[in-house]
């Protein structure tokens, strides 16, 4: 196989084509697809050094290959013409190249299609608050909340301004005016962006990802200063999000940061992207908490070990745990149980809850997974 820009360019239009969410490029392996969740060789060569190498030179600006050759790494946003956005990673490992690339959606999904619960979109006409999307590496936080800019994009007068490394989804302007400035490119970080954005008269901020202590002190700023923010953290439950938050801050700030996330926290979105076992794709399964007074109330008293149970109690403002949500898509046969035990946060608790048939499904597929391990 000849390393030219045509070789990436079949490569791509192979990810267009099956729709797969990323496109992975390593030393002593096929070009392989990450397809619904599973990744799957391509029938082609085995890579080696030169070809990669090849392959960053074809899509990678000369400013990020340098990037590569000082740094070890580099992440950029790729246009493949008019077929599709791409963000790149480029990182070197054992002296060779690798790179992953990942599709970029370019139809936003509307909150019916994401399964988002209604109160969502009523958060979102809120002047003030900072609302958090959480969850793995590629769990789709970034569709979520370009759905949710999207929305207040085509229904409010806003003043749009979007903090992102790289910019992945584009939002040309609607009722709203839509500013995106990208990392390293725009701006040199996320928490100088968000230093400098309030004097550009925002009403929504949209942080790619709070990094870092300056970042996350800046962002619950501008959400009490009467800012709609928005923000993802890497964490799987509402609960989780709160700590980390907090936990981030020294031990003299803590206090204080309580206080100001109970007044100033809207919603905690926290989502898994799941395997389909009913037809090839994927859904999301969500935990959602919304800051009731009484959720502020526990926030502010340290108390957030009951969130959870707040969360159990309040299904008429659309709260519900991770593991209800998986529970819901394996009852409706969405999901498989192999699925519904590897992404809940308390697989244990599921499978006390297991009918006795579940069970003996449960105890299948233990045989089959230890007689897998033992081949």
């Amino acid at each position: 196989m000849a390393t030219s820009t045509l070789q990436i360019e079949k490569l791509l239009q192979v990810v267009i084509s099956n729709n797969a969410s990323d496109l992975h490029l390593h030393v002593g392996k096929q070009p392989t697809l990450r397809l619904h969740g599973r990744l799957r060789p391509l029938d082609t060569k085995v890579l080696d050094g030169d070809d990669t190498m090849a392959l960053m030179k074809a899509i990678a600006p000369q400013r990020y290959q340098q990037e590569v050759e000082e740094e070890g790494s580099a992440d950029f946003g790729f246009s493949f013409g008019d077929k599709g956005r791409f963000r790149v990673a480029i990182f070197k490992q054992r002296g060779n190249v690798s790179i992953t690339l990942r599709l970029i959606p370019t139809k936003l999904m509307t909150f019916e299609e994401l399964g988002l619960p209604p109160v969502v979109k009523t958060l979102l006409n809120r002047p003030r608050g900072i609302f958090l999307v959480t969850g793995p590496t590629g769990s789709g936080k970034t569709t979520t909340l370009a759905t949710m800019i999207n929305h207040i994009n085509e229904t409010l007068e806003r003043h749009i301004v979007t903090v992102e490394d790289p910019i992945e989804y584009y939002h040309p302007h609607k009722r709203s005016m839509v500013n995106q400035r990208e990392v390293g490119i725009d701006v040199p970080s996320f928490s100088e962006a968000l230093r400098r954005v309030l004097r550009a008269d925002p009403d929504v901020i949209m942080v790619g990802e709070l990094r870092d202590l300056e970042t996350m002190a800046a962002a619950i700023r501008a959400a009490e200063t009467g800012h709609l923010v928005f923000g993802t953290l890497h964490t799987t439950s509402a609960l989780g999000t709160i700590n980390r938050l907090v936990d981030s801050f020294p031990t003299d700030q803590q206090e204080m940061i309580r206080v100001q996330l109970a007044t100033s926290l809207l919603a905690v979105l926290s989502q898994q992207l799941c395997p389909r076992s009913d037809m090839p794709g994927r859904t999301a399964a969500f935990e959602f908490l919304y800051c009731t007074p009484a959720t502020s109330n526990l926030i502010r008293k340290n108390e957030t070990f009951r969130i959870e149970s707040v969360i159990q109690t309040g299904r008429k403002w659309g709260m519900q745990l991770l593991d209800e949500s998986l529970l819901g898509l394996y009852h409706q046969g969405i999901i498989n149980l192999e699925t519904l035990l590897e992404k809940a946060n308390r697989p244990s608790e599921i499978e006390e809850k297991l009918s006795p048939e579940e069970k003996r499904e449960l105890t299948k597929l233990h045989a089959s997974m230890a007689g897998a391990s033992e081949q």
